[in-house]
């Protein structure tokens, strides 16, 4: 899937994933699509909420070799 700009966020441990998402999902406009990759095991949990309770698209999610990535639709 494209992304309009990705997030690097893999070693980092709860809450820097979201920290990072948030701040990148400040610089981007609304239509345009993050991706976040992760090393955090709970970080599907935690975007997909905070993703939703922000009115964004998670668009897909996928998980190789313990890298989980995520695509996010600002809205």
């Amino acid at each position: 899937m494209k992304a309009d700009k990705v997030v690097d966020a893999k070693g980092l441990a709860c809450p820097m994933p979201i920290v990072r998402t948030k701040k990148a999902m400040d610089e981007i406009t609304s239509g345009e699509v993050l991706e976040v990759q992760t090393t955090d095991s709970g970080a599907k949990s935690d975007l997909t909420a905070w993703a939703k309770a922000g009115g964004h698209e998670l668009r897909a999610d996928t998980e190789d070799n313990g890298v989980y990535t995520f695509w996010i639709k600002k809205k």
